[in-house]
């Protein structure tokens, strides 16, 4: 919703901000993570949105569940959010803070979809490959879709590979169409 993520814009620059100040980016990442996993669940958003339970307390019970394992900016942050009713957003946040994380650290994401699974040094090769490509360090997430019958889809931002056996089959059907 891009409603939410204009709300979570300045959230998610300002723990950044923070974050690399401190040189604490990676525990902002993981904090961040956990925020969001448990403002997503269902029984925590009607705690929060209930208008009969007291803000402080709904808050508590937030920043329980989390954990203890925050740091006290990480828990002061939380009640900012709590208190500007923002909670809700915490999944933009959390995606926001990634994307500049990954910028700052010249990282880029790679949805890899496999007709098969791929092991561990096939992936580590192909990572490398994508590596020298993008000139910058890879994050590789494989997921196993059949229907490309056979080969890879590779995604990086915007730039798609089509390797996979469905895609040559569709760019021939086009060819013959034509």
């Amino acid at each position: 919703m891009a409603e939410n993520v204009t709300l979570a814009r300045p959230y998610a620059e300002a723990a950044f901000r923070l974050a690399r100040e401190e040189n604490q980016l990676d525990s902002w990442y993981d904090a961040l993570a956990r925020m969001a996993a448990v403002a997503a669940d269902v029984d925590m958003k009607s705690l929060l949105d209930n208008p009969k339970v007291d803000h402080a307390a709904a808050t508590k019970v937030l920043l329980d569940v989390i954990g203890s394992e925050i740091s006290s900016e990480q828990k002061n942050f939380v009640r900012l959010l709590a208190e500007n009713q923002r909670v809700s957003v915490l999944a933009e946040i959390h995606q926001l803070f990634a994307e500049h994380k990954n910028a700052a650290e010249s990282v880029k994401d790679a949805k890899i979809s496999s007709a098969f699974p791929i092991d561990n040094a096939a992936l580590d090769i192909l990572v490398g490959d994508l590596q020298r490509r993008f000139h910058c360090k890879i994050q590789a997430s494989v997921e196993i879709e059949p229907e490309l019958i056979g080969g890879v889809r590779i995604a990086v931002g915007d730039q798609v590979i089509d390797a996979s056996v469905r895609g040559k089959l569709a760019l021939m059907a086009t060819a013959l169409k034509n």
